[in-house]
């Protein structure tokens, strides 16, 4: 367990102590919030902090991870099937937080909440979450890879469904859709932070015993989120961004499959994934409404005052901390379900 400190004090430091100078680089590149227009009016004071600040996250998670994996080559404790699996992992995260980092840069350079277009981004996703599956299909386990366990006991038990090559799509949705559900969470000082490290620490204590790599990785992960939250806690010295909103949900997501922690995952985050639906409904209702009763119908009976889920509450009249420790402490209470899940 002392490798799992280690990990996540050394994440933190690489990610806090940089913290000052990086937040004025950005400054001084611009790297500036450019808020968007269907964020509540008490958003507006936000405009112009300065984003990109996962780039602070992506470097701790990068250096920390890379370290460990050279200092732990000649280590009998890590076997190599292990160790080889983190590698496509870290590729997986930095190549969503290469997709989040162009959208905003886009945006800073653009004056303006318009970035990538979002066919641009979607496809984007498609395509690294598509190669992340080939990746998934080329070292398949037989009897394990395609199998997911719906239930918290052994994996030859009727709970347990192998979906065969139906499992691929499937994972390239899990990964594309998470990654969305992080990134809509993304929208209040230290709200996706904070859930991030909580979802992280859980899939941990989930992974551990049977992957101590992909334990590690996620703790490492928890501590870089500590780390940025240092600067990002109300009120918020610089966002996240795009730039490891995307990445968090595909690094967790990949750390999932891998490690046949989908359901767990899934229970973890259940409040990203409440943010995701809110929005989905949001939109639907809305259009059929828009279809079926005309625009002005639509506008006056939306099923939430505001989307995603977040700003619902603060336009119930929440101060936006009291929504961000509430939905921590449902988020603390999902963490805890999956580990008892776990432990089923």
């Amino acid at each position: 367990m002392a490798n799992l400190l280690l990990g996540f004090v050394v994440a933190f430091l690489l990610a806090a102590l940089p913290g000052r100078w990086t937040i004025s680089q950005l400054r001084r590149l611009n790297a500036r919030q450019n808020i968007s227009e269907d964020a509540p009016t008490t958003h507006a004071a936000k405009q112009g902090t300065p984003t990109m600040g996962g780039l602070l996250i992506l470097f701790s998670l990068t250096v920390t991870t890379l370290g460990w994996m050279l200092f732990k080559r000649t280590s009998p404790s890590v076997t190599f099937s292990e160790d080889s699996a983190i590698l496509p992992l870290l590729l997986l995260t930095l190549a969503f937080g290469g997709i989040g980092f162009a959208d905003d840069y886009l945006s800073a350079k653009r004056g303006k909440n318009l970035g990538l277009r979002a066919r641009e981004k979607f496809g984007a996703q498609l395509v690294v979450a598509i190669g992340f599956a080939f990746w998934l299909a080329g070292t398949a386990k037989t009897g394990w890879t395609t199998q997911v366990e719906l239930a918290p006991i052994a994996i030859t038990s009727p709970f347990t469904i192998d979906l065969g090559w139906w499992y691929y799509p499937l994972a390239v949705l899990f990964l594309v859709g998470f990654s969305n559900a992080t990134n809509i969470t993304d929208g209040l000082d230290g709200l996706s932070s904070g859930l991030g490290i909580l979802i992280c620490l859980a899939m941990a204590g989930l992974l551990y015993a049977a992957f101590p790599a992909l334990g590690l990785f996620t703790t490492i992960l928890a501590g870089a989120l500590a780390g940025f939250l240092w600067w990002n806690a109300h009120k918020a010295q610089v966002f996240m961004g795009d730039t490891f909103s995307l990445a968090l949900g595909a690094a967790l997501a990949g750390v999932a499959l891998i490690g046949k922690q989908e359901i767990g995952l899934i229970v973890a985050s259940l409040v990203c994934w409440a943010e995701l639906f809110s929005v989905m409904i949001q939109v639907s209702v809305f259009q059929w409404r828009k279809r079926t009763r005309g625009l002005d119908y639509a506008k006056a009976n939306r099923v939430f005052k505001r989307s995603p889920l977040h700003h619902h509450f603060e336009e119930l009249g929440w101060h936006e901390m009291q929504v961000v420790l509430r939905f921590w402490i449902a988020g603390a209470l999902c963490a805890g379900l999956a580990l008892l899940w776990g432990r089923g």
